[in-house]
């Protein structure tokens, strides 16, 4: 399994660089040493942010400025990232999904970017982060059917699964998730990427007993 990225995205969002790691897991409903993690980058955030800092914050900005540049207002259509953050400064916390998008969720917090994991069994050939087309839709996680129309998304050869806005049903993470592909999808250039990379292998070891197969920058 290859990943791509489209020039045509890559144009209209220069710094756009990609992180993918390729691992094997053991996800569980739920593990308390990583919510005791959680529950400090919870803190940590809401001491060192605010929800009228939010859209400054540099990854977030790009990301911003690379939707707009997609002809998307990054108001409607948040990033995820975004998303997180202003749920933990609004004093609303984190659902608690699986142990791998728990993982998934606490990189995004402390990185400021968007990240997104996949079953790969779930998906077909290689894939492409791209703007979507128009026609092209899914139905979202919890969410109606969205119109991806202009939004970045990750396709394979069955279509899109995934979005920073909101990824599918077809490819998301359960119970039964044994190999997985977590992207961190940086609008803001490679700096830092690599040692975000670390962390959330480190933590793929640590709460899923992951074996981490391989990494790569896009």
């Amino acid at each position: 399994m290859q990943i791509n990225l489209d020039p045509k995205l890559k144009t209209l969002a220069p710094q756009l660089t990609l992180g993918a790691i390729f691992a094997e897991v053991q996800n569980t409903q739920h593990d308390p040493a990583l919510w005791a993690e959680i529950g400090n980058a919870i803190r940590a955030i809401s001491s060192q942010l605010t929800l009228n800092a939010l859209s400054g914050v540099p990854e977030i900005k790009a990301t911003r400025e690379a939707y707009r540049a997609l002809g998307k207002d990054p108001s409607r259509y948040r990033c995820s990232q975004e998303a997180l953050l202003r749920r933990v400064l609004q004093g609303k916390g984190l659902f608690q999904i699986n142990t791998v998008v728990d993982i998934n969720n606490l990189v995004s917090m402390e990185s400021r970017h968007s990240l997104g994991s996949y079953d790969r069994d779930k998906l077909q050939g290689n894939i492409t982060f791209r703007a979507g087309e128009a026609g092209e839709t899914y139905k979202g996680i919890g969410k109606e059917m969205i119109n991806l129309e202009g939004l970045p998304i990750f396709a394979d050869d069955n279509g899109p699964f995934g979005s920073p806005t909101s990824d599918s049903e077809r490819a998301m993470i359960t119970l039964d998730a044994k190999r997985i592909l977590m992207m961190i999808i940086s609008f803001a250039g490679p700096t830092g990427l690599e040692a975000r990379m670390e962390r959330a292998s480190q933590l793929l070891r640590t709460h899923a007993e992951a074996v981490i197969e391989r990494t790569q920058i896009i």
